[in-house]
């Protein structure tokens, strides 16, 4: 008898096995094919993102060439192309360039604009912050204190690629709008700042000489080529454009 109530109990939990079974395999069923269509959702957009990323690649280096050839108009539209891509990288890189060749021209307002618009699509600091100091030194020599301040001041934070020539620039900015005791102050920090160059540490140590002596009016002149100096070209193509600064009065 025991046996045979063994095998009646064994038989009703096979039947409540298999009535679990039938309730969980819809959604198991659901589960896996979800897992399917989101890996081939994942692999499908990394593989478009590779094939932009390269087509990027290609036509900004094509837009470099150009140029670099003198052949303004093509470079133009090549890096046009370029900044409607979806590869945030090249995108921002392009926008620097047509930023640049603007600037060439003189219209400031429109190379602001573009790099700006470079910062924004930038993936990171390296691209960001060397767009978002182009921009400032177009405005250099135009646009009041406050605005410089607004522009390089989030440069200046610990980390920043750029933080030393944004630190110039602030001060330079600042000595223009009549602050020497500020410009003096910035000159020291760049002085002291372990991950300044050595270049960068004996302009501000000359910029802090002349202000002490009194001859504050000869620093513009003593700095103009520290600003002029291109964005450390840490990726092809990337560089800040030649800075015009006028001459104290």
């Amino acid at each position: 008898m025991a046996d045979i109530f063994e095998e009646v109990e064994e038989q009703l939990r096979s039947e409540r096995y298999r009535a679990l079974a039938m309730k969980i395999l819809p959604w198991a069923a659901g589960v896996f094919g979800a897992a399917v269509v989101l890996s081939i959702g994942l692999w499908t957009f990394d593989h478009y993102r590779t094939e932009a990323n390269n087509k990027a690649s290609e036509q900004y280096s094509q837009g470099l060439e150009a140029l670099q050839a003198g052949q303004v108009p093509q470079a133009t539209q090549i890096f046009s192309d370029v900044s409607k891509s979806s590869s945030r990288g090249y995108k921002a890189l392009a926008l620097q360039q047509l930023g640049g060749i603007k600037l060439v021209t003189g219209e400031t307002a429109q190379a602001v604009k573009l790099f700006d618009e470079a910062a924004a699509a930038a993936p990171d600091d390296i691209i960001g912050d060397a767009a978002r100091l182009k921009s400032a030194f177009a405005l250099l020599d135009t646009a009041p204190l406050k605005d410089m301040e607004a522009r390089l001041t989030p440069m200046l934070k610990e980390g920043r690629p750029y933080r030393t020539q944004a630190r110039e620039a602030l001060a330079f900015a600042k000595l223009l709008a009549g602050d020497t005791k500020g410009a003096r102050d910035d000159y020291i920090l760049v002085s002291l700042l372990p991950d300044a160059e050595q270049s960068a540490r004996e302009r501000a140590g000359a910029a802090k000489a002349l202000i002490d002596s009194g001859s504050a009016k000869a620093v513009p002149s003593a700095v103009k080529a520290a600003l002029a100096m291109p964005v450390p070209p840490t990726i092809p193509g990337l560089s800040a454009p030649p800075l015009q600064v006028p001459s104290a009065p």
